[in-house]
């Protein structure tokens, strides 16, 4: 049972990612300030909500959010700065996305670093444990999986509509075959072997 908030006086925002681990294509964040009041049966963490619900869920928290911001960082910035750094920046720039500014950030994970000085929290399996994380981790993957689709048109090889450029058997194969293509992690080890740039 996710709670509605930490801290009923106040204003907080959830934020978390998706993409954090994947081969190929940018890392999603987003921030969520819910209604102190909101639910949703289906509302969980995101990878416990099926694609179907994930879809549904989505213009529901947007129509209902008090504001949310959705950020994303590609692929070439996170070989530059590293997938970590990239996760906090996109964070940090969906958190900019914010038309209210809260006074406390709920952040799913162990670590963040700190964002205009506002108080943070961190909590281990936030996007189970509270409303708002729940819903940024719904945004943030709906948004990623559906840009991973179009990128999918571009370099179908890799099933990317499928996968989302998760690192499946598929996926490995394909970049055996093929080689990787610009939207490929370079600074990840994808392979023992790293092939060439298609």
């Amino acid at each position: 049972m996710l709670s509605p908030y930490f801290s009923e006086s106040i204003l907080e925002a959830g934020c978390d990612e998706a993409g954090r681990g994947c081969y190929a294509g940018p890392v999603v964040a987003a921030a969520v300030i819910l209604p102190k009041d909101f639910y949703h049966p289906l509302l969980n963490d995101s990878k416990q909500v099926t694609e179907k619900h994930r879809e549904e869920l989505r213009p529901i928290i947007e129509a209902t959010a008090i504001s949310y911001g959705v950020a994303f960082v590609d692929n070439n910035e996170i070989d530059e700065i590293n997938i970590l750094k990239a996760s906090f920046k996109a964070m940090h720039l969906a958190l900019d996305k914010l038309k209210k500014k809260p006074q406390l950030l709920l952040i799913d994970g162990n670590r963040f670093i700190p964002y205009k000085k506002i108080p943070h929290q961190c909590f281990v399996k936030g996007d189970g444990r509270f409303a708002s994380i729940a819903a940024a981790s719904i945004l943030a993957k709906t948004y990623r999986d559906e840009y991973m689709q179009q990128l999918h048109e571009e370099f179908p090889h890799y099933n990317w509509k499928k996968n989302k450029g998760y690192g499946t058997l598929e996926h490995r194969k394909a970049i055996e075959q093929v080689g990787l293509c610009k939207y490929h992690r370079k600074s990840f080890r994808l392979l023992p072997v790293q092939p060439e740039l298609f």
